[in-house]
């Protein structure tokens, strides 16, 4: 019972009225913030297990990155994790965090098509394909419907079938054998349409990039619409990236 009453009053009220104001505790991880204090660079890049750490000057790729931390725990003066969940972006440039800045990830209006607004304003309908993911990602994803973050209320859904949708949500890596799976699932989806990764494991291949077990050719044909970065992502990035990406513009 304590402990029910502990996580109670961590969490506050369970559902959430504004998605795009609500504040997020720690130890959750967000945007993080990487100072100009000097450390050993080559140290702080061994550290990261996926190569999302660079050096000279110090960056971290977003894309890559699976927020375990360890960065922190190590050089906890020259790199910190904010709360923001706000760093879902259509850019993948974007996703680039560099030394001695702070500021918040957003999406680039010049790179939207214009059907996208045009069509998906007001009513999204998504066929996920978990292309060998781990269900991390896909448990989250699922959350964003539940009562709490309630997606569905603006008008965002998945749908069983790609006939019905508007677009894919692709999480996983995306290994050989999903590779004709997926194709098959994007071609049954009418035009015009909108491919999301979610996920680290879909941005980049996380730590399964070097795997011959992949087949990452799908990604490099089509343009992707939006990047939703985490490991797995929470549910307010999803539905604030999706939000922005098809908010209506003039």
């Amino acid at each position: 019972m304590i402990n029910t009453v502990k996580i109670l009053k961590h969490q506050g009220r369970q559902f959430i009225k504004d998605v795009s104001k609500v504040t997020l505790l720690p130890p959750f991880r967000g945007r993080p913030i990487i100072s100009k204090e000097k450390v050993d660079e080559n140290e702080l890049v061994s550290l990261c297990p996926t190569g999302a750490i660079s050096s000279n000057p110090v960056k971290i790729d977003l894309g890559k990155c699976t927020f375990c931390g360890e960065c922190a725990f190590h050089f906890p003066n020259k790199i910190s994790f904010t709360t923001d969940y706000k760093i879902a972006t259509n850019d993948r440039n974007n996703l680039i965090v560099r030394d001695g800045e702070d500021k918040p990830i957003e999406l680039n209006p010049a790179v939207i098509r214009k059907e996208i607004s045009s069509f998906f304003h007001g009513s999204l309908k998504l066929r996920q394909v978990s292309a060998a993911g781990d269900n991390s990602a896909e448990l989250e994803l699922n959350a964003a419907g539940n009562v709490n973050f309630d997606m569905g209320r603006f008008g965002t859904e998945f749908v069983a079938s790609p006939r019905h949708a508007d677009g894919i949500v692709i999480t996983g890596p995306v290994s050989r054998n999903m590779a004709e799976p997926l194709q098959i699932c994007y071609d049954a989806v009418p035009d015009p349409k909108i491919i999301i990764l979610c996920g680290v494991d879909a941005i980049s291949g996380g730590i399964f990039a070097d795997s011959s077990a992949l087949n990452r050719e799908f990604l490099e044909k089509y343009k992707i619409d939006l990047y939703v970065p985490g490991n797995p992502p929470h549910p307010l990035t999803f539905i604030n990236g999706i939000l922005e990406l098809i908010r209506e513009r003039k």
